[in-house]
C-alpha cells in the first residue's frame, strides 16, 4: 500500500513537472515580428504617443474655453441680512429687520475690443499644433521602431559572420595542426593560427553582446519586456528608392509637421497682439437682471427687473497695456525667425538623409561585388595551403578580408535602409 501511495506521488510529482515545463517552453517562445509589427506595437504601446494625445485633449478643451468668452454667463445670488438703525427723535426704539435678497443676472458680452476674438483665435492655432504634435510622434516612433528593427537584423547578420569567422579559422587551425603533426608546416602557423582564432572567438562574444542589446532595446521601443525572445520576419535588403533631392525638399515644406507647427506658432503669436491691444478699447456688455426681496424667507414677495448696456474703457494703466502689446509684438518677432529657422533646419535634414541613402546605396554595389571576391580568394588561399604553395598568413589574411567585406555589406545595407527611414521621417510623411 505504501508503495503504490509513493508510485502514485511520483507520477503526479512527473506530471505537473512536465506540465510546467512545457508551460515554461510555451512561454519562452520566441514572438515573431515584421518590420510592419514593429511599428504597430509601437504606436500601441509607446507612453509617448499617449502624452501627445492628451497635450491634443487638452488643446480641444482650451479651444472651448476660449470660446465659452462669446457666450451669455447666467447668475444667481442669494442674501440674508438683519439690521437694526439708530435711535432717532422719529424712532426712538428702532426693532430689528429682516431682508431676504433674490437676484437673477444674466450677461452677454458685444464688444471685447478683440480680446475674445484673439483668445479664440489663439486657441485654434494651438489645437492645430497639438494635432501636428501628435502626428510628429507617430512619425519618431515609427523611426525608432524602424531603427531598432534594422539594428537587430545588422547585429544578427554580424553575428553570424563572426560565427562563420571561429569556423573558418578552427576548421584552418585544424587542418594546419595535422599538417604539423605530420611535420609539413612549423610550429609558428599552428601558434599563429591559435592566435587568430582566440581574436576571432573574442569578436563573437562581443557580438554576441551587441545582439542581446539591440534586442533589449526594440523590446523597449515595441513595449514588450526587455528579455522577450523576438524572432526577425525580415532580412536586411534593398529597394531603390525614385526620389529626387528637389521632390523631397518641396513634400517637407508642405507636409513637415514642425513646419506647420511653427507656421501656427506665428499665426498664434499676432493673435496675441489682438488680445493685448484690447485694454485700448472699451468692453460691452448687454445686461439684465430681476431682483425678489422680501423680510421673510426666502424672499420673493417685491419684485424688480432691469436691462442695461455697460461699456468700460481703462483711461489710464501706468503703460500696463502698451507694455502687453509691446511683449506680444516681440513674440510676433521670434515666432517669425523659429518659423524661418525650422524651415532651414528641416531642409538641411532632408538633404543629409538624402545624401546619406545614397551614399550607402553605392557602397551596397560595392561591397557585394567585394564579398564574392573575397569567398573567391578565401578558397583559393585554402587550396594553395592545403598543397603546399601557400602561406598559413595568406589564409588568415583572406579569412579576415572576407569577414571585413561582409562587414562592409551589412553595413552597407543598414545604413541604406536606416537612411530611407529618416528621409520619410525629416519629410514627414504620414503614418497611418
Amino acid at each position: 500500500m505504501t508503495h503504490q501511495l509513493i508510485g502514485k506521488k511520483s507520477l503526479a510529482l512527473a506530471v505537473a513537472c512536465g506540465y510546467m515545463l512545457l508551460s515554461a517552453v510555451a512561454f519562452a517562445a520566441p514572438v515573431e515580428l515584421s518590420l510592419e509589427d514593429s511599428i504597430n506595437l509601437a504606436l500601441q504601446n509607446n507612453p509617448t504617443l499617449k502624452i501627445a494625445v492628451s497635450e491634443q485633449d487638452k488643446a480641444s478643451w482650451a479651444l472651448r474655453e476660449a470660446q465659452a468668452g462669446q457666450g451669455p454667463t447666467l447668475g444667481f445670488e442669494h442674501r440674508d441680512a438683519r439690521a437694526k438703525s439708530a435711535p432717532s427723535t422719529i424712532n426712538p426704539t428702532p426693532t430689528p429687520t429682516n431682508d431676504f435678497n433674490n437676484t437673477v443676472r444674466l450677461s452677454l458680452p458685444l464688444y471685447s475690443g478683440g480680446k475674445v476674438d484673439g483668445a479664440i483665435g489663439q486657441a485654434k492655432y494651438g489645437l492645430k499644433s497639438a494635432d501636428l504634435g501628435v502626428a510628429e510622434t507617430r512619425q519618431q516612433l515609427k523611426l525608432d521602431a524602424t531603427t531598432a528593427y534594422f539594428n537587430l537584423l545588422q547585429t544578427r547578420n554580424l553575428l553570424q559572420v563572426r560565427q562563420e569567422s571561429v569556423d573558418n579559422l578552427a576548421a584552418h587551425l585544424k587542418n594546419v595542426q595535422a599538417q604539423y603533426d605530420v611535420g609539413t608546416v612549423a610550429k609558428s602557423d599552428v601558434l599563429r593560427s591559435e592566435v587568430e582564432l582566440a581574436d576571432a572567438q573574442q569578436n563573437l562574444i562581443i557580438a554576441q553582446n551587441n545582439y542581446d542589446l539591440a534586442m533589449a532595446n526594440l523590446n523597449n521601443v515595441v513595449g514588450l519586456p526587455l528579455d522577450t525572445d523576438i524572432k526577425l520576419k525580415e532580412e536586411l535588403k534593398y529597394e531603390q528608392s525614385k526620389l529626387t533631392l528637389n521632390d523631397g525638399v518641396k513634400f517637407a515644406m508642405q507636409y513637415r509637421p514642425d513646419i506647420l507647427q511653427a507656421e501656427y506658432s506665428l499665426q498664434g503669436a499676432k493673435e496675441g497682439v489682438k488680445v493685448a491691444r484690447s485694454g485700448f478699447l472699451p468692453a460691452v456688455s448687454l445686461v439684465g437682471s430681476n431682483n425678489w426681496t422680501d423680510d421673510r424667507f426666502p424672499g420673493s414677495k417685491n419684485s424688480n427687473w432691469s436691462v442695461y448696456v455697460t461699456a468700460s474703457l481703462t483711461l489710464f494703466d501706468t503703460n500696463l497695456t502698451l507694455s502687453k502689446v509691446k511683449e506680444a509684438e516681440s513674440s510676433v518677432v521670434k515666432a517669425d525667425q523659429q518659423y524661418r529657422q525650422t524651415k532651414d533646419n528641416v531642409s538641411l535634414e532632408v538633404r543629409q538623409s538624402y545624401l546619406s541613402m545614397k551614399e550607402a546605396e553605392k557602397r551596397i554595389d560595392t561591397s557585394k561585388v567585394a564579398v564574392a571576391k573575397a569567398e573567391e580568394d578565401f578558397s583559393i588561399a585554402q587550396v594553395r595551403y592545403n598543397a603546399g604553395v601557400g602561406t598559413n598568413l595568406d589564409v588568415i589574411d583572406a579569412q579576415l578580408a572576407l569577414a571585413q567585406a561582409k562587414t562592409n555589406y551589412i553595413q552597407a545595407l543598414y545604413d541604406y535602409n536606416t537612411s530611407k527611414a529618416k528621409l520619410d521621417k525629416a519629410m514627414g510623411v504620414t503614418v497611418n
